[in-house]
């Protein structure tokens, strides 16, 4: 069964109506549509022709007398009734490299979809590069939806306004700005440290001067979680060591992106930025922070042990 319904296709189509954009970019009708459908096997409706590729030929290329969205009601390809994969295939080829060159333009354009397809579990995401211009794959998005509603439900114990607001920018900004996302990254992590510590009245001290990594090991410290508080004899105690060590690496290495390839900070011409996944990556790591840190917190709250 689909999951994206007919409502969601017309808008989709509707947003590229509105936005006067061509769907078949530099390749036009035929070139387009030749590389997801068999031409030849599909009927004319034209009785000079024997299939679609020269009904279409005719009538978009030759006298140019159908509208530019003729194809998103045409039966013959039944997009706004196909299957998910089918459509779904159909909106990455309009933004593939050889469609759509201008990697800004084809950017922007899946920004349109994902606003939509994001409501039915689905997202554009970027697969690879060709010639630097990125292509496209589609990607049930409830993996990383479910991370973003733990990471607000966090906020909302937190009660940080700041925090939501910081996740909002995130979602809206993996796909289109991996640079803005990876930047917000480290600010969620940033505000997370300073509502939990500003919480726990033993806590240390926050400094304006203190950067990221700094704010990690306070907030580590006043729930408990250095390495160094694991009893030898606890079972797995290396291994909880480790593991306790690698959570406060995240938000070091979270900041390094940050200060090489987030926002905030001039480059010159010959800067090359991350990429949609870079900047998932980055905040699937703080999401993780900011979900055991809150629970921690909370944990510590209610039984006032100050244990790990």
């Amino acid at each position: 069964m689909n999951k994206i319904p007919q409502q969601t296709r017309n808008n989709i189509f509707d947003a590229l109506r509105l936005e006067n954009v061509y769907y078949a970019g530099s390749l036009g009708d035929v070139g387009f549509l030749g590389r997801i459908f068999d031409l030849k096997s599909l009927p004319s409706y034209d009785g000079r022709f024997d299939a679609a590729d020269g009904d279409i030929w005719q009538h978009c290329e030759n006298n140019n007398d159908w509208p530019s969205d003729w194809v998103y009601t045409d039966a013959r390809f039944n997009l706004l009734w196909c299957s998910d994969s089918e459509f779904l295939r159909f909106l990455c080829e309009t933004v593939h490299p050889v469609v759509r060159p201008d990697k800004e333009d084809a950017a922007k354009i899946v920004g349109h979809y994902n606003e939509q397809l994001r409501r039915t579990g689905w997202e554009l995401v970027e697969d690879q590069k060709i010639a630097g211009r990125a292509s496209y794959v589609a990607k049930n998005a409830a993996e990383f939806r479910s991370q973003i509603h733990r990471a607000s439900a966090a906020a909302i114990v937190l009660s940080s306004n700041w925090m939501q607001t910081e996740i909002v920018r995130i979602q809206e900004s993996i796909e289109t700005d991996p640079a803005l996302a990876i930047g917000t990254t480290k600010d969620l992590i940033e505000s997370c440290c300073k509502t939990i510590l500003a919480q726990i009245p033993e806590a240390e001290e926050v400094s304006k001067t203190d950067d990221l990594p700094t704010l990690s090991k306070k907030l580590c410290k006043a729930l408990a979680l250095v390495p160094e508080g694991i009893s030898t004899e606890a079972k797995g105690a290396e291994i909880i060591r480790r593991t306790l060590s690698n959570l406060a690496s995240i938000t070091k290495g979270v900041a390094e992106l940050r200060s090489l390839y987030g926002s905030g900070h001039g480059r010159d011409g010959k800067h090359i930025g991350l990429e949609p996944r870079h900047a998932r990556l980055a905040a699937s790591c703080a999401i993780a922070f900011v979900d055991f840190a809150t629970e921690t917190y909370l944990k510590r709250s209610q039984s006032q042990v100050p244990k790990a």
